[in-house]
């Protein structure tokens, strides 16, 4: 019986899904699921997605070749999951079972602004698709879950796809870890950042979301930095819309190992239009630390030579703050688009505030384009002459 005190236990979570016949779990994670997803890494049943729309049509190719594949994804990623949804599952009636967390949602003010728009759409926007959902409220329990799991086989067996939406606190989430110090390599997050700021003083900084943008607001917050909260994956693609405002426009971009992978696209396009004032560095720690420091595929991935193939007019891998420095330096000194690699740990402590704790978005908006001295682009003709 559902009760406002309960929450279910990781393991019976997992367990439950495992009795429903799920043999493989994929997505991009969500702190609402991480506890689960440690447990399916550990078992070897986790396939991380580089984003949502990909992580669903790994669950419809695994459908097709019958095997029971569940999706775990935050409802903010729900974009990303439309288009193979309508165009795919719906269309060659693959069914799939998805797992989305309601962030923003009963409330959006009691979550980040970033999930304030999908948090109050996410049901409207199945309903237009008629897609069917469910939804995991929290109070219930163990029991409770495997009859609404149950409830979905005639769905499923009839080739729909079938969300359960689950409630902030309906799954066990457990208290976040700290790697242990000796296991980190040596460059701290924020000491990287500070390093960036430094060689980059009065050039806009477009950080991604995450412990990122958290901790280059912490290191001084200035009106020529965006914090990119949401939107992952796109803070490449925003800062090379920054560049394209005149040959000498400069950018830096502190781009994640994740972020990066999400939207790996981005980097031909960057290299194709070869913006020379852009700088791109990314920051791999191998995690998705804000979301529980699930693993990256980054480990398999050179960043460097994708860059190099791509068109980046240089790649390099920066292992200390002085070589940092002196890349820094000769980038902005140099015709790019260039890319940084800098491998980092995950924080020790826990995560400064989100930048939007004390500056609104729109804020963070305007200031920047008051700072590059640009007018509002959609103003009429009358008005921007």
């Amino acid at each position: 019986m559902a009760g406002v005190g309960l929450v279910i236990a990781s393991d019976d979570f997992c367990d439950a899904l495992a009795d429903f016949g799920v043999a493989l779990v994929t997505g991009v994670p969500c702190s609402f699921f991480s506890a689960p997803i440690a447990r399916f890494t550990r078992e070897g049943r986790y396939v991380p997605a580089a984003n949502e729309g990909a992580a669903l049509a790994i669950a419809a190719g695994a459908a097709v070749a019958g095997i029971r594949v569940a999706v775990v994804a935050q409802n903010s990623g729900l974009g990303n999951l439309v288009n193979p949804l309508t165009s795919l599952l719906m269309t060659y009636d693959i069914p799939a079972l998805v797992f989305t967390s309601l962030r923003g949602w009963p409330d959006p003010g009691g979550d980040e602004p970033q999930h304030a728009v999908m948090g109050a759409a996410t049901h409207e926007v199945l309903d237009a698709l008629g897609v069917g959902y469910r939804t995991l409220r929290r109070g219930t329990d163990a029991a409770g879950l495997r009859a609404l799991l149950a409830g979905t086989d005639k769905e499923l067996a009839s080739g729909n796809c079938v969300f359960v939406l689950v409630e902030k606190g309906a799954v066990e989430v457990p208290p976040p870890g700290v790697d242990p110090p000796a296991a980190r390599p040596a460059l701290a997050r924020a000491a990287v950042l500070r390093s960036i700021t430094a060689h980059a003083a009065g050039v806009p900084v477009v950080s991604t979301t995450g412990y990122t943008s958290r901790e280059l607001f912490a290191t001084g917050d200035v009106p020529t930095n965006f914090y990119m909260q949401g939107s992952m994956g796109h803070a490449s693609a925003f800062a090379l819309g920054l560049a394209l405002r005149g040959p000498a426009a400069e950018v830096v971009l502190v781009d994640g190992d994740g972020a990066a992978l999400m939207h790996l696209g981005t980097m031909s396009t960057i290299g194709a239009l070869a913006p020379p004032g852009l700088v791109h560095v990314v920051l791999d720690n191998g995690a998705y630390e804000s979301t529980g420091a699930q693993a990256t595929t980054s480990g398999s991935t050179d960043f460097a030579a994708i860059a190099r193939a791509c068109g980046y007019a240089s790649a390099v891998c920066c292992r200390d703050l002085a070589h940092l420095g002196t890349a820094l330096a000769s980038a902005r000194a140099a015709p790019g688009p260039h890319l940084l690699v800098v491998p980092i740990g995950r924080s020790a402590g826990a995560a400064p505030p989100r930048a939007t704790a004390s500056i609104g978005a729109r804020e963070i908006h305007h200031r920047l384009r008051a700072a590059l001295g640009a007018g509002p682009p959609w103003a009429d003709h009358a008005e921007r002459r």
